[in-house]
């Protein structure tokens, strides 16, 4: 047993984004994580080693019967891949998929209140980084998928393992058994990611869950709809996303003032970096290896911890190597 103990600083560092009490999905449907992502020094090594982290995304929703084929059709890749359900259930071949498109929309058109904007299904892909397991990923997502929504909502889902990067598309009906419907939240998705990542580990895979702000990551993940505006134009394929536009403007015409936001990001980090080496410290100081390895490893995560860094300053960055690119060499 280590002689670890979780600060109240140091539970700052991997306390999720959102309260995973605020869950909108009941219980039954959701269940906490164990333990929290179990033993905190054992989950601070990972995050010292840079365990890889888990990607669980909400990608769409679809709207109707033929947008539902379509989507199953692009997942199946038209009936070559089997799709598996609850129970180890498989659907294989363009006629068995279409005909679960059906079902479900035809269950869709019989629910009694439902909204005018309601969907059918929810779209969502768990993915790993290039070179992870597949058949280990795959094996993770279904017991993911069976204790996530078990037999409240139908799901099915398939692996794709084109290019050394596997991930799972998984589709879940969003119209309940009892009829209840499927709207997650923020703090829905964070529980999601836990509940990947111990699936994955309980695999051998290691993998973690955590907030940004535990990588000293200031900024969010680009929409995949703007990155492939943005490669396109790159490629002289067409326009700058207007939402880049703005951003570009914004950070090259500043007055040399700083967002408010800027100096809560610093305070955070300075606090964060300091109960670290604290807790560095204190264990170089203990009798057992253990601690002193874990010690060492907390040192060398904080001595190479980056500067959190905003989009608006990444750009202002980028904008001033491209006036004055001596910068870059100077540095």
């Amino acid at each position: 047993m280590t002689d670890f103990r979780s600060s109240r600083g140091f539970e700052e560092v991997l306390r999720p984004p959102v309260d995973i009490r605020r869950a909108r999905i009941t219980p039954a449907v959701l269940r906490p994580a164990r333990g929290g992502g179990g033993d905190p020094s054992a989950r601070f090594a990972r995050v010292a080693r840079r365990a890889p982290e888990v990607m669980v995304k909400i990608t769409g929703r679809t709207r109707d019967g033929a947008h539902l084929k379509a989507h199953l059709n692009y997942v199946s890749r038209n009936g070559a891949l089997a799709l598996e359900g609850p129970d180890g259930e498989r659907l294989e071949g363009r006629g068995q998929v279409r005909d679960l498109a059906r079902d479900w929309a035809e269950e869709f058109a019989l629910e009694p209140g439902r909204r005018r904007d309601a969907s059918i299904s929810l779209s969502i892909v768990l993915s790993m980084p290039a070179g992870t397991d597949a058949v280990r990923l795959q094996d993770a997502a279904r017991a993911f998928a069976a204790e996530t929504f078990g037999e409240r909502f139908r799901y099915v889902f398939a692996l794709h393992d084109e290019g050394r990067h596997p991930h799972v598309h998984l589709t879940v009906r969003r119209l309940g058994q009892d009829g209840e419907r499927l709207n997650p939240r923020k703090a829905d998705l964070q529980a999601w990611r836990e509940g990947f990542a111990r699936a994955l580990r309980d695999r051998a895979i290691e993998a973690e869950a955590t907030p940004r702000r535990t990588r000293c990551v200031a900024r969010k993940a680009e929409r995949l709809p703007v990155r492939k505006m943005r490669e396109r134009f790159a490629a002289g394929q067409g326009p700058l996303p207007a939402v880049l536009a703005v951003a570009y403007r914004a950070a090259l015409t500043t007055d040399g003032g700083e967002a408010p936001w800027l100096e809560a990001i610093r305070t955070r980090e300075v606090g964060i970096r300091r109960v670290l080496v604290a807790e560095a410290l204190r264990l170089s100081r203990s009798e057992r290896p253990g601690d002193r390895a874990l010690a060492a490893l907390v040192e060398r995560f904080v001595r190479e911890r980056p500067a959190a860094i905003t989009r608006d300053q990444a750009l202002r960055q980028r904008g001033e190597t491209q006036r004055d690119p001596g910068r870059t060499r100077e540095r």
